[in-house]
């Protein structure tokens, strides 16, 4: 970059849209030698590479109507706040990341301004409201995607797109110690393991904990010296803790990022609510079996809007069941349990499920570049051809 250094501004409105975020402007210091300028909107990942964002992201953390609707007033003085602040320092890029409520508005309310504007996630057009594509077409001018498959969605629309990939790919996962946390924790180097992940939010974990336990029970009483680690965040760490104190086996609750690497390189297999827990999980080489529970309305209405057969990333990658899925009424511990313990007893199932993962893996960005990468040379690119 020749000429005065490009000012980026970034809105981020969620945690993980801030870890993006972050690791983007790690890169764009990284590929301009630090001749570029940041504005807008992040949190601590973000602060950490030199933003001074306009007001507190948690400002924008929220969701679900009956929550939003208390907070209105604050989000619209947020919203106006935001528009002034584009608009006075006139960017070269309005680079927004997921959090599609506050961002598209954001975006629509100063397309008028002739700044470029790009998203980082795009919608999953592909899953349901395929009709977001044309929408979004019409105030976006490039769109960063996490799959490799989605670009043809926005393209057909008029929407430039670029694959960047999954940051899970770049979250460490596949770097864990299991030796080390087997030694720790003091679990025999022989003992079997499974992972227990209930999910990371309360509802998840008060739907899943009751059938999860059914089934760990059942599996404990077919195997002798059977062990269970369960990683869990802070928010729902109590309710796990009592659920496994019950558990009639060994069983402990770990907290953060690293010992959740170490403990899914230590596991045998692992029983994971759906989410993106499933990749780190492929990418740690710990088979998984995939549960989810949710309300009868809420099955019904996905039954009818979701376009995709499976919920987990890996099985629509691959249009086929590599991870076993067992979803609202078949989660059951009739079919947990002969799942998971497949997966516990059988290390041919073990070394089948971890080659099937693989090649969806490398697809989203798994041993090239880092995604936040990847992005930081799309937006780079982006700047140079409109300068």
């Amino acid at each position: 970059m020749e000429s005065e250094s490009p000012l980026i501004y970034l809105v981020a409105g969620e945690p993980s849209g801030d870890l993006l975020g972050g690791r983007l402007m790690a890169e764009l210091i990284e590929q301009t030698g630090g001749r570029v300028r940041f504005a807008g909107i992040g949190g601590e990942h973000m602060a950490a590479q030199g933003l001074d964002s306009l007001f507190p992201m948690r400002d924008l953390s929220v969701m679900g109507l009956a929550e939003v609707l208390p907070h209105l007033p604050r989000l619209i003085r947020r919203m106006n706040a935001a528009e002034a602040d584009v608009r006075a320092k006139r960017p070269d890029v309005l680079l927004t990341i997921d959090s599609p409520g506050f961002c598209f508005r954001l975006a629509r309310r100063v397309r008028d301004a002739g700044i470029m504007m790009v998203h980082y996630v795009a919608p999953t057009v592909w899953a349901w409201k395929p009709g977001r594509a044309k929408k979004i077409a019409a105030f976006l001018d490039h769109l960063l995607v996490l799959l490799p498959f989605e670009p043809p969605y926005f393209e057909r629309e008029g929407l430039a797109a670029s694959f960047v990939g999954h940051p899970v790919v770049d979250a460490g996962a596949d770097s864990g110690d299991g030796a080390g946390f087997r030694a720790r924790h003091g679990i025999p180097e022989s003992a079997p393991l499974l992972c227990v992940l209930p999910g990371s939010r309360l509802g998840e974990v008060r739907r899943h904990l009751p059938v999860f336990g059914e089934t760990v029970e059942r599996l404990a009483a077919a195997r002798r010296g059977l062990w269970v680690v369960a990683p869990t965040l802070g928010a729902v760490a109590d309710p796990v803790r009592r659920a496994v104190a019950d558990w009639p086996l060994p069983a402990i609750v770990v907290e953060g990022s690293a010992e959740k690497h170490d403990a899914f390189a230590a596991s045998d297999a692992a029983l994971a609510a759906s989410g993106t827990v499933t990749l780190e999980l492929a990418l740690a080489g710990c088979p998984s079996v995939v549960a989810y529970r949710v309300n009868g309305l809420t099955a019904w209405l996905v039954r009818r809007l979701v376009k995709v057969e499976y919920a987990s990333l890996i099985n629509i990658m691959e249009n086929r069941q590599v991870l076993p899925e067992f979803l609202t009424g078949a989660c059951v511990a009739d079919n947990l349990g002969p799942a998971v313990g497949r997966l516990l007893d059988d290390p041919a199932a073990r070394a089948a499920q971890i080659a099937a993962c693989r090649p969806a893996l490398e697809a989203m960005g798994w041993g090239g570049e880092p995604p936040g990468r990847r992005a930081a040379w799309a937006v780079l690119a982006l700047i140079e051809k409109r300068r």
